[in-house]
């Protein structure tokens, strides 16, 4: 019986998506391009980034509270350059969810009635281009919410602490008339993760393990609603989160 589930996880993997690979857990690893577009005075501006999402079948078992996966995320912010010489970031993150990077293939994936580890995945099942949602619906354990990755932009380039959100439904609130965003989309890709944001972004090495407002980075400060609180350097690159 193991050797004809090993032999049919091996006649699987190659016919895999671009961009995915199972390991000895079953969990398979995949690599996806997140692109956002924005349609300004000047034209049609987009920007990507490749992000690696390794998945790990943690706690085995035939009861499902005793089963989990480990989700890590490598890769960093896609930036869109914008007329006026402004950037807007998409983050790792969303406004609710740190995690969001790792989690983004598995709600768009069909939500069947399975088996857990049968479920593992589905993820390869969402195949081409796919246009986010504006929000996840609701289910029994979590509200309806944002979709999107978070948006943000800096003041200035230079200074972390200038860091501000933008609204993906009024991007001409902060950038002026006629920008609008277009779609955010993911598809599954072969191409390397993405690397370099610090060349935009100068600062981000100074800030390992650091929150923007310079406090380190032990656990986060809910009590306070200043966006520099709650973001890190990790928000805009998993390299410097190590």
């Amino acid at each position: 019986m193991a050797r004809t589930i090993q032999a049919a996880w091996l006649a699987l993997a190659a016919l895999l998506p671009p961009g995915c690979a199972f390991a000895d857990d079953a969990a398979p690893d995949y690599r996806y391009r997140l692109t956002v577009e924005v349609e300004t005075p000047e034209g049609l501006k987009t920007g990507s980034s490749v992000i690696a999402v390794q998945q790990t079948l943690v706690r085995a078992g035939s009861v499902p509270a005793n089963q989990a996966v480990e989700r890590r995320v490598r890769g960093e912010a896609a930036a869109v350059d914008l007329p006026g010489d402004k950037t807007l970031f998409a983050l790792l993150r969303s406004d609710n969810d740190p995690n969001w990077a790792g989690m983004v293939y598995v709600l768009l994936a069909p939500q069947e009635n399975k088996p857990f580890e049968d479920a593992l995945d589905d993820v390869l099942k969402v195949t081409g281009k796919r246009t986010l949602p504006r929000t996840w619906p609701a289910d029994l354990w979590i509200q309806e919410r944002s979709a999107y990755p978070m948006l943000v932009t800096f003041g200035d380039p230079a200074d972390p602490t200038s860091v501000a959100k933008v609204d993906p439904d009024n991007l001409a609130a902060t950038f002026g008339e006629g920008v609008k965003l277009k779609r955010i989309t993911v598809e599954l890709t072969d191409d390397p993760v993405t690397t370099g944001i610090e060349e935009r972004l100068g600062w981000v090495d100074k800030y390992r393990k650091r929150w923007l407002n310079g406090k380190p980075y032990i656990a986060e400060d809910l009590t306070t609603d200043k966006l520099t609180a709650h973001l890190s350097a990790g928000s805009f690159s998993t390299e410097f989160a190590r």
